[in-house]
């Protein structure tokens, strides 16, 4: 990392990790997630790809769009978008050294392969802190670098919602069905973990001068998101209690329908809120009945409780509710479909789809990341590359002519 510029001045054309370097060996959305995060912060991020490309290519459903904005790979952008990319068969006797070349100057190798396939290409941590001392070694996989699975692939669905007790708790009952996750739910959340790992490795070897190896997975992050719950369950190794609606420990903590179709959440503490509910609701006559009339006997008569409240929000719509609940001091939220989110003003003020300027497709929208600075503007830098559209490029920097290139791509080592 270079020195620090511009130091106790704010810039906003200053990007908080503009001086950093990283070379990037990973697939699908989770650790490409962490690499489009650290390069809305500036970071220089060299994707490595296989000949064939990174398999999240063209991978996702198509989006239903007019020309000219079909035919582009949206999903793909929005994790790798501000890299460049480098297209290199490790396989080949002299693929595994191009990656040794970038890291002798990077400051983060960043990469999802497991303990094996890192120790096959030379890129486990000794073997990349021998060539850098001073590189960040970051790796994220699905069950970790130790343990007896440490070898077993992961994606978000089998390690972060299966293995990790997500699925099973998100059901309305012991027989009740399997949820399935939207795509990379699993995947976005551990990449932030990635980032903050990487983030302190870098502080740590800027501190101490000295390379650092970090780590993280899908199956720990997903337990971390439930700790609440596994706070008691580690103790007592006991199940959880179903969460179906009628079910609920609380009558003021659940999910409703309205009168058009659309549902609100509510979280509100009980002994304070139920008798507000039940005024704004016109079910008065629940505060002069000794069954509701505490949090226990709410509790054992909550079937009836849901169903009356039921009953009474399907007076009016979603939305009409809304502004009643707002008037009177009910927490509530509404329950958004995704495209209601893509268009709802409160997202719009906070900046959460930036556009993005492709050379050919012009403006499009994409996801910006949940993090902000007050004196730097952080985002979308450019598009996510083609598959080695800077081979040539980054080879270059290294101090390789033109005539190395060349042979290199002769030889079928690079694309």
């Amino acid at each position: 990392m270079a020195s620090p510029k511009n130091a106790g001045r704010p810039d906003k054309a200053l990007l908080p990790l503009d001086d950093v370097t990283i070379v990037s060996i990973d697939s699908w959305m989770a650790s490409p997630s962490a690499g489009a995060i650290l390069a809305d912060m500036g970071a220089k991020v060299i994707k490595v790809e296989p000949l064939r490309g990174d398999p999240m290519r063209n991978n996702m459903r198509p989006p239903k769009l007019p020309e000219p904005l079909k035919g582009y790979d949206y999903q793909f952008d929005v994790d790798n978008r501000g890299k460049r990319s480098i297209s290199v068969d490790l396989e080949a006797p002299d693929g595994a050294a191009i990656v040794h070349r970038l890291c002798e100057t990077a400051d983060v190798f960043m990469c999802n392969l497991l303990v094996h396939r890192q120790a096959k290409f030379g890129l486990d941590p000794a073997s990349l802190l021998e060539i850098n001392p001073r590189i960040v070694h970051a790796t994220l996989t699905g069950y970790g670098t130790t343990g007896p699975e440490a070898w077993r692939p992961g994606y978000d669905v089998t390690a972060f919602f299966g293995r990790s007790g997500i699925y099973d708790a998100m059901r309305e009952g012991p027989d009740g069905p399997v949820p399935m996750a939207r795509p990379a739910q699993g995947d976005h959340t551990t990449g932030l973990s990635m980032v903050g790992a990487i983030l302190a490795g870098l502080r740590l070897a800027e501190r101490t001068g000295e390379g650092q190896i970090v780590e993280t997975s899908l199956y720990e992050t997903a337990v971390w998101t439930q700790a609440t719950d596994y706070a008691v369950t580690a103790m007592d190794r006991a199940p959880l209690p179903p969460r179906a609606r009628h079910n609920m420990i609380i009558a003021t903590a659940n999910r409703f329908p309205c009168g058009d179709g659309k549902w609100v959440v509510l979280n509100m503490p009980e002994d304070a809120a139920f008798g507000k509910l039940c005024r704004l609701i016109g079910k008065e006559e629940w505060l002069d009945d000794e069954r509701f009339g505490d949090i226990r006997g709410r509790f054992r008569n909550m079937p009836e409780i849901v169903d009356g409240i039921d009953e009474a929000l399907s007076a009016k719509g979603r939305d009409e509710w809304g502004e009643i609940f707002d008037a009177n001091g009910i927490i509530w939220g509404p329950v958004l479909a995704l495209h209601e989110v893509a268009e709802d003003p409160q997202a719009e003020a906070l900046g959460m789809f930036p556009p993005i300027e492709h050379p050919e497709m012009g403006p499009y929208r994409s996801v910006a990341m949940p993090m902000k600075f007050k004196t730097a503007e952080v985002g979308p830098r450019s598009p996510a590359p083609l598959l080695g559209e800077h081979t040539d490029e980054i080879l270059s920097e290294t101090g390789m002519t033109e005539e190395q290139i060349t042979q290199l791509r002769s030889a079928g080592i690079i694309r």
